[in-house]
């Protein structure tokens, strides 16, 4: 029995990995595309299991803990791939379940021009943490925020759009019109506005931690040379794609924030929609909002190397457009200046960045 299984194991050329909570399911491919291995396993079996296994590549999802996953097993002396999981749908086969899966990112990953995720580094998942942390909060902030003006809009007050609005007038709400209010509202909309506070707290911390990361960090500090590109951005740019090894130009970094047309194109006739908006919906609204500051801001456009092409675009786009054109470039001078391990070289004053 012995014999059989290390000669099963000797077979192998590639294996994949559906990836649960607590077990993961294995498949793993001979040299003749047939079924060699076919394995249920505990996660805190996953390194024992892998060890009796000769060098492979390994396929899986991208998920959760495919990086953690993927660095355990490149120790080990495998290949492994991270493989997103739109590549992997057209390879199922019959109904779904954990095992044909596994089968279908075994198969996924033996394409040769089949697009990985890039492992990311320790670092680039903490700094990921750290966005995913203050984008919760501001979330949850907003959220607070809403939820008073519906108690209050409840009891026929009206206040004026904006955050710093409701903050200047909310305790003169309350004391003008306690008359109308129960003190039991007022008691909930004061441990609100307490919620509040203590989120403006959590997020200034976190965008203070994000902020001294980008001044330590070369990258970052060379990404916050583009017009528009402040902390926030440079530092979310690096925890997604590292020093963006993974696009082999500008064009496709675009392609994969999702700011570039969605395509259908059939009988040679191009058909171009609105923007995809697939990858990253985080960076990606983030370049947006870059985008709109730089565009309320004409008298600054003649100091960017892009102003030209600014100025002869903003009279023919609609503002939205223009802003979606504008993060795409913005995003495309971005990765070359990450790429190339060098600023952009402009001449201009401080701009107002985010």
């Amino acid at each position: 029995m012995e014999s059989n299984t290390n000669s099963t194991a000797q077979a192998l050329k590639t294996i994949g990995i559906d990836i649960g909570k607590e077990v993961f399911h294995i498949v793993g491919f001979d040299a003749d595309g047939k079924i060699a291995l076919r394995r249920k396993i505990k996660r805190l079996a996953l390194s024992d299991t892998f060890k009796k296994l000769p060098p492979c590549v390994v396929g899986m999802e991208a998920c959760l803990s495919a990086h953690y996953v993927s660095r355990t097993l490149r120790q080990l002396g495998h290949e492994p791939r991270i493989i997103p999981a739109i590549y992997v749908k057209p390879f199922v086969k019959g109904q779904k379940n954990d095992y044909n899966d596994a089968e279908a990112i075994a198969e996924a990953a033996l394409r040769p021009n089949l697009h990985t995720v890039r492992e990311k580094t320790q670092d680039q998942l903490d700094l990921q943490a750290c966005h995913r942390v203050r984008s919760r909060l501001v979330s949850r902030r907003t959220a607070t925020i809403n939820q008073i003006r519906a108690f209050l809009i409840e009891q026929g007050i009206a206040v004026r759009p904006g955050a710093r609005a409701l903050r200047n007038s909310l305790f003169a709400i309350l004391k003008n019109r306690e008359d109308e209010l129960s003190p039991r509202m007022n008691d909930l909309i004061v441990g609100l506005y307490e919620d509040w506070l203590w989120l403006d707290e959590r997020i200034e911390t976190i965008s203070r931690e994000i902020e001294e990361i980008s001044q330590n960090e070369a990258n970052c500090r060379r990404l916050m040379s583009v017009p528009g590109i402040g902390p926030l951005i440079s530092t979310a740019m690096v925890a997604a794609i590292g020093t963006g090894e993974a696009f082999e130009r500008g064009r496709d970094f675009g392609a994969w924030l999702g700011l570039v047309p969605r395509q259908y194109s059939t009988g040679g006739k191009p058909i171009l929609g609105r923007i995809s908006k697939r990858g990253s919906t985080y960076l990606r609204t983030l370049f947006i909002q870059a985008a709109k500051v730089l565009l309320m801001r004409p008298h600054n456009w003649e100091r960017y190397s892009f102003g030209a092409w600014l100025q002869n675009a903003a009279p023919r786009l609609h503002r939205n457009k223009l802003a979606t054109a504008l993060a795409n470039k913005l995003a495309r001078i971005a990765w070359s200046v990450l790429r190339n391990n060098k600023p952009f070289d402009i001449h201009r004053h401080e701009v107002t960045a985010i």
